[in-house]
Formats: structure tokens, C-alpha cells, sequence
């Protein structure tokens, strides 16, 4: 007898609810549990099937069935080959004939909402704490300099700087050198206060130049930083699966802030800032969440380092009551997926008209 579509579902959702409960499952449990809409009856007939092909068996009279060895070699390799085809979908991706990020990024949180039935948000790529990359002081007028600081990505911020005295080319050429030395490399968190002390002293005098070079690139890497982040969402109505989300004002809030993005956006910000060196995970239960919307959520992120200075992040909002071991693996795997696409297929990270 062949195992249609049917009996494969039947089996799939007893040998899940065994997992789960440990317990024999009753073909009641099925009815309610799967999406065939079929009666008790008519699940029980296809359960004796079932057992007469040997994927499950009764363990004692008017008891449920559990899986045999037979049923559990056919669930797993049905895993296997569901495993398979999202890692062939992930490949399809990197050799996609389109080399638009934000297809990309789409296909990747609608993949991660629908393997996971939570709610997913996935950030474009930005860089990753912009780095001074160059510093020009020069002479305009007597008493007067143009400050021009370059940072990653060729952003460039121009600056005149009107001083109290003149100054010399060779002195200029001093500063130049200071500054250069001193603060190329380095991202806006990297300049703290000792170091900026030490450079103070060794300007002597210029102070207020050394000042205005500060504030300048604090104000370039900071604009650049505000930017709007592009943020694509998927599987919001996964909310409703869970009925402490699913309370109608609560679910409300918390899909408005899925749809305005901007709160979304400042919070990205801040796993940025405090992700973990060694895996870029970070997990927010409750109250410790800023996002008011979410203060009912569990939400799990992972930063990608997608080279080149670009760092993306991919996050999980779900009930607290989520289950962080699957979550904590999807995201992993997910991560491992994004940073192959962007380091090794040269997808395009350069904006794109969204649709």
C-alpha cells in the first residue's frame, strides 16, 4: 500500500506529538492537531493502515499508537530531505540570476519566519563602526583652515575653521601628521579621552584644531551611522499563534512597530553595539527589551560580519516560552548562509528600488 499525502501527514503529526508528550497519541489528538480537517474515524482507519505498513504500532489495547523504528527512519529522512532542499534553495540564492540585495534579504526572513512560525526581521547591511580613513588640514585665508575628514566608503565632511592667530604651512604640515597618525584606523568608539589627552599635548597650543577635527569626524560618522536602516520583516501573523501575543492590543503594537520599522531600526542599532564577540548572539527576554511593544516578546539576534566593514542583523521575535535551542541553531545556520552570499558571491550591497 503507498504512503500518500495523507498517511505522511498523519504519521508526521504522531510521531511530533510523541516527541513532544512522550505519550501515545489517540487519533482525537490528530484530529485537533493537524490541518486535514479529517474526523476521528476516518483518521483511526488511516492510522490501522499505518500499522499494518509497520510505521507505527499500539503498545496495549485502547491505547494510541507511537512510532516504530520503520516510522522514525521515514520521519528522518524526511527531515534530511527537507534539510537538503533549504540548503539547495540557500545555494540557488547565492547564484540567483539577480544580484539585488533586497531580494535576497527578503527570501531570507520569509525562509527564516516560515521554518521557525515566529516573527523574523532581517537588516540591510551598514558599516560597521566607520573608521577615519584620511585628514586633510589646509590653509584657505590667513586665520582661516579647511578641515576635510574622509571616512570608510569615501564619505567626505568639509569644515572651514576660522582661528584667533595665523598659522604656518610647516605647522599645518605638523598637525597633519599628529592627526593622521594618530586617529587613522579608528572608529568613533576606538577615540577615547587618554587618547585624545595625548594628542591635545602634542598640539601644543592648537588645541581648538585639534577640537574641531574631533567634532568633525564625530559628526560624519554619526550622520552616517543615523541613516535609515532598511529593514525587511516576515511572518507577523505567526503572533497569532501564540495566545499570550495574540491579546488584540498587545498583537496591534507590536505589529505596527513591525510595519514602521524605525523603532525596529534603533534597536538593530543597539545589538550592534553589544553583540558578542565570539558568536553575534544576543537574546532579550521581556522587560529587558527597550521596544515597549516587545515587553511581552522574547527576541534572539544574530550579527553578521559580512566583510568589507558591513555588518547586517538577522533577529527572532517569538514568546518567551520559545524554544531558544531551535532558534539559537536556525539563526547560526542562517548567519553561516548570509555571510557566504555576501563575502564570497559579490552580491551587490549598494541600494535597490524596493518594490
Amino acid at each position: 500500500m503507498p504512503l500518500d499525502e495523507r498517511k505522511r501527514k498523519i504519521l508526521d503529526a504522531i510521531i511530533r506529538t510523541y516527541l513532544d508528550t512522550g505519550e501515545p497519541v489517540g487519533s482525537r489528538t490528530i484530529s485537533k492537531y493537524t490541518d486535514l480537517k479529517l474526523s476521528s474515524a476516518t483518521i483511526r482507519n488511516e492510522m490501522s493502515d499505518l500499522e499494518e505498513m509497520g510505521y507505527i504500532v499500539q503498545p496495549h489495547t485502547s491505547a494510541g499508537r507511537i512510532p516504530t523504528d520503520k516510522g522514525y527512519r521515514l520521519y528522518v529522512d524526511q527531515l534530511v530531505d527537507e534539510r537538503t532542499r533549504q540548503v539547495t534553495s540557500m545555494n540557488s540564492l547565492m547564484i540567483a540570476r539577480t544580484n539585488r540585495m533586497e531580494e535576497v534579504l527578503k527570501q531570507v526572513v520569509r525562509m527564516l519566519a516560515n521554518q521557525t512560525n515566529y516573527t523574523t526581521m532581517i537588516s540591510a547591511p551598514s558599516y560597521k563602526g566607520n573608521k577615519v580613513k584620511f585628514i586633510q588640514l589646509s590653509r584657505l585665508a590667513p586665520r582661516q583652515l579647511l578641515n576635510v575628514v574622509v571616512i570608510d566608503g569615501n564619505i567626505v565632511k568639509n569644515h572651514i575653521l576660522d582661528l584667533d592667530d595665523d598659522i604656518d604651512d610647516e605647522t599645518v604640515l605638523k598637525l597633519n601628521l599628529l592627526l593622521n597618525t594618530r586617529l587613522n584606523g579608528l572608529t568613533l568608539a576606538d577615540i577615547n579621552l587618554g587618547l585624545i589627552s595625548n594628542i591635545k599635548e602634542e598640539a601644543g597650543i592648537h588645541t581648538d584644531i585639534v577640537n574641531d577635527v574631533l567634532d568633525t569626524i564625530a559628526e560624519v560618522i554619526r550622520a552616517e551611522t543615523n541613516e535609515d536602516m532598511q529593514i525587511y520583516t516576515s511572518g507577523a501573523n505567526n503572533i497569532f499563534r501564540y495566545p499570550e501575543l495574540a491579546d488584540r492590543q498587545n498583537a496591534q503594537r507590536l505589529i505596527t512597530t513591525l510595519e514602521e520599522k524605525n523603532v525596529l531600526a534603533d534597536f538593530i542599532r543597539e545589538t550592534h553595539e553589544n553583540g558578542s564577540e565570539e558568536t553575534g548572539i544576543q537574546v532579550y527576554i521581556g522587560d529587558e527589551n527597550q521596544v515597549e511593544a516587545m515587553k511581552d516578546c522574547s527576541v534572539v539576534t544574530a550579527t553578521c560580519d559580512l566583510g568589507d566593514g558591513l555588518q547586517g542583523t538577522i533577529g527572532i521575535i517569538g514568546p518567551k516560552r520559545m524554544d531558544y535551542e531551535k532558534v539559537m541553531e536556525n539563526l547560526e545556520t542562517f548567519k553561516s548562509s548570509l555571510t557566504d552570499i555576501f563575502r564570497n558571491r559579490k552580491v551587490s550591497v549598494k541600494d535597490s528600488d524596493t518594490d
